[in-house]
């Protein structure tokens, strides 16, 4: 991966350390973001897991809101961070999400997602995760589970509605890095998981 990637990870609640070390070891510099300001300069964004709720209280106190919506580059948002960015949150994803719609944190659980194109299945962990209720027409499944879809990617944004970063399986970073790396021209073209 390109070294001179600059990632944010909002840092404001959740599993963000988990994401921070999964693309650190892919090579990117990677800015813990809790102002708006630390957004200027960076490649891509990711909006980790942990509670919808506060993390949009504490964006919305800390003018991370607004900064989000207007922020240019690729993002990804990982469980709480794709209600987040749903229709009904920051409006970026069109998407209609429910939250905890697999149970509460004892429902938690693991399980092997299906990807598009892959022989090889992605190891889901599951934690209080939401689902996905209505998809625009412009956005593309790349991960199911029992036949709903999990992964999806809508131009430069990803969303998982599971935790990659609790695994040692990268490729779903990896994926994001790229389209990081092809913000500026169509993503179409890219590979659903890249293979190193």
């Amino acid at each position: 991966m390109n070294g001179s990637l600059r990632i944010g990870v909002l840092a404001l609640q959740g599993a963000f350390r988990e994401h921070v070390q999964m693309l650190e070891g892919l090579g990117a510099e990677v800015v813990e973001v809790r102002l708006p300001e630390e957004l200027a300069g960076l490649d891509g964004l990711v909006i980790p897991g942990g509670e919808s709720t506060t993390i949009m209280r504490l964006a919305h106190s800390y003018g991370l809101a607004e900064a989000i919506r207007a922020f240019q580059g690729a993002i990804f948002g990982t469980c709480a961070g794709m209600i987040v960015l749903d229709r009904d949150h920051l409006g970026l994803a069109d998407l209609e999400v429910e939250r905890n719609a697999y149970g509460r944190q004892v429902r938690s659980f693991e399980a092997d997602v299906e990807l598009a194109g892959e022989k090889r299945p992605l190891h889901g962990v599951f934690i209080r995760s939401p689902r996905i209720h209505d998809a625009g027409a412009g956005v593309e499944v790349l991960g199911e589970l029992d036949g709903e879809p999990v992964l999806v990617r809508e131009g430069r944004l990803l969303l998982a509605s599971f935790h990659p970063e609790l695994t040692d399986d990268s490729r779903v970073h990896e994926l994001f890095l790229e389209m990081v790396e092809h913000t500026s021209r169509p993503v179409s073209g890219l590979s659903l998981i890249p293979t190193h």
